[in-house]
């Protein structure tokens, strides 16, 4: 098991009231929270890694590239050191 834990950013109304967000005409925008800087190069390895492995499954990237074709750890990386992936160490 690892110690960092998959967190999700953004969240929106929705997911929290599903019953305003359905009487609402107004188009729901994302609230995206900034994770705390990782402080470690164990940790951003690991984290990196992580993120990774979600973006090689599918996930869509949470920054713009130029490029058509960028690696996926590459992608995690630059997420990570904007403060785009929330994560969490869990207690031992």
């Amino acid at each position: 098991m690892s110690a960092v834990e998959r967190w999700p950013v953004e969240t929106t109304d929705e997911q929290h009231n599903p019953q305003t967000a359905v009487e609402s005409d107004e188009v729901m925008q994302p609230h995206v929270v900034l994770a705390p800087p990782v402080t470690s190069r164990f940790l951003f390895i690991n984290v990196s890694a992580m993120r990774a492995k979600q973006l090689r499954r599918g996930a869509k990237p949470r920054v713009e590239t130029t490029e058509t074709r960028q690696k996926a750890e590459r992608l995690a990386m630059e997420e990570i050191r904007r403060g785009l992936i929330a994560w969490q160490v869990l207690p031992a």
